[in-house]
C-alpha cells in the first residue's frame, strides 16, 4: 500500500557556501511542491531540478509547516518511485 502523497524534507547534510542544506521534495507532483515553498516563502530560485535547497536554520521550521522528516536515501527513492527524480543531463523541470 503506498503512503499518502507528501512533501519530505532530508536533514541538513549537504554542504555548500558555508552552510549545511536539507532538500525539500515533493512525491507526487511539482506543482504540490511549489505551493508549500510559496506559502513558506522561498523563492523559486531555490529550486534545483527535483528538490528546493532549504538552509539548516529553516528546517524545523518547514517541518513544523508539515513537510515530513525522511532520510537522504528515502527522498531520492520516493522521487524515483514517483518519476519525478532527475538528472542533470535531464535538465531542470519546470512542473
Amino acid at each position: 500500500m503506498r503512503e499518502r502523497p507528501m512533501i519530505l524534507i532530508d536533514p541538513p547534510n549537504a554542504a555548500g557556501h558555508g552552510r549545511l542544506w536539507s532538500h525539500l521534495a515533493s512525491d507526487t507532483s511539482y506543482e504540490e511542491l511549489h505551493a508549500f515553498a510559496r506559502a513558506q516563502g522561498f523563492s523559486e530560485r531555490g529550486f534545483d531540478r527535483d528538490h528546493y535547497d532549504v538552509p539548516s536554520e529553516w528546517y524545523d521550521d518547514v517541518v513544523a509547516a508539515g513537510a515530513t522528516p525522511v532520510s537522504s536515501r528515502e527522498l531520492v527513492a520516493r522521487l524515483r518511485a514517483a518519476g519525478l527524480r532527475t538528472t542533470q543531463r535531464r535538465g531542470r523541470p519546470s512542473g
